[in-house]
């Protein structure tokens, strides 16, 4: 009879650490799987991008889709005629990634994930149409308005709005460090547009330099990526994660073109695209108050318009040489690789910050 007893005891000891390691082999399968489709992703994100820019940067060329630069900066001289629209070659090529993707069943399109497709589509299409006025009538007097941008932006808003509660998302806010929640109810809508346009913008005025509105967006896209991953309540989590590294990889591909010296900008086309479909991944993954540390440096430029205009109004005077405040140290005679190097590295270090927040916290 012991001896019975002793043998089962010892089967529940050998069960329970059977069960106990087969878990965590089971784990460690799932993050090397979840690591080899990330690094796929990006790879083939980074391939269409590069195969893509070879013909579209001279195709661009042929049809003098040439920038006009701003006259205040001497030094930005040699790039006026530079092409720009290049933000087509990421946007184009992600899309076509992940109906490749799509079509050979490695992914589904849930609606967060046609939520982003449709933001970032159509916030490119509102950057297209007026890098297409710009180049037309060769001014930057005759792109949209403000009024017409802002009228777009809301009909995407409202489109945004009805897909997030039609997939049954929650209208709230979270502050998960003051374990705050706030139901917005129907004033998300206009929550959603302020955090779209918001974003939007600041990409775009950080879009001033060869390399750097890309380069940040890419550190901020890797970043959302992995909180995404960690997202596993948010519906089509993985999807909206594989996004995300495969337009890590299309940015990465861009740059190959886009950095220093450019020989092709990103334009409204990609700044505006970037910025809302940033916003767009913070929304959906209840990371909104993230997005300010994760895109820091986006916020930084933005202030620091911000102020200039402030300090002009109130005192009359400039509070920095230039603004955006990439243009202050051109000002001050910093070369623009080291500007650009620079506000990558506290880019990265405000995104490795968010990270330690939004998936460890």
């Amino acid at each position: 009879m012991y001896k019975i007893v002793k043998n089962i005891y010892f089967l529940n000891i050998n069960s329970s650490l059977y069960d106990i390691i087969n878990s965590y082999v089971v784990k460690d399968v799932n993050y090397m799987y979840i690591l080899a489709k990330s690094i796929l992703s990006l790879m083939l994100g980074f391939i269409v991008s590069v195969l893509f820019g070879l013909f579209f940067v001279p195709f661009l060329r042929k049809l003098k889709a040439g920038q006009i630069t701003s006259s205040f900066l001497k030094s930005h001289s040699s790039k006026s005629g530079t092409p720009t629209m290049g933000g087509i070659i990421f946007i184009v090529s992600t899309l076509f990634t992940i109906f490749i993707l799509y079509f050979t069943k490695k992914i589904d399109i849930s609606w967060n994930l046609l939520i982003i497709l449709f933001v970032f589509f159509g916030y490119g299409l509102i950057g297209f149409i007026d890098d297409y006025r710009i180049i037309k009538y060769k001014s930057n007097e005759k792109g949209l308005t403000r009024i017409q941008k802002l009228i777009m932006q809301i009909i995407i808003a409202i489109v945004f709005f009805f897909l997030y509660i039609r997939n049954g998302s929650d209208p709230t806010v979270e502050i998960y460090a003051l374990d705050i929640k706030l139901n917005l109810g129907f004033f998300y809508g206009f929550f959603i547009l302020f955090m779209l346009v918001g974003t939007s913008n600041a990409v775009n005025l950080t879009d001033g330099l060869d390399g750097l509105a890309g380069g940040l967006s890419l550190i901020a896209f890797l970043v959302y990526g992995m909180i995404a991953w960690n997202s596993k309540w948010m519906v089509g989590y993985d999807e909206v994660a594989i996004f995300c590294f495969i337009l890590v990889g299309t940015i990465l591909g861009f740059l190959v073109y886009n950095a220093h010296p450019a020989r092709v900008f990103m334009g409204d086309t990609g700044s505006l695209a970037l910025g809302g479909t940033l916003a767009t991944i913070a929304i959906l993954t209840h990371r909104e108050l993230s997005l300010v540390v994760i895109g820091g440096v986006f916020v930084i430029e933005t202030l620091s318009v911000i102020l200039q205009i402030a300090s002009v109004k109130l005192r009359g005077k400039k509070l920095f040489p230039m603004t955006p405040i990439h243009h202050t140290f051109e000002k001050l005679g910093w070369q623009e690789v080291d500007i650009v190097r620079l506000f990558y590295i506290v880019g990265f270090v405000l995104g490795m910050s968010g990270i330690v927040y939004g998936v460890w916290f």
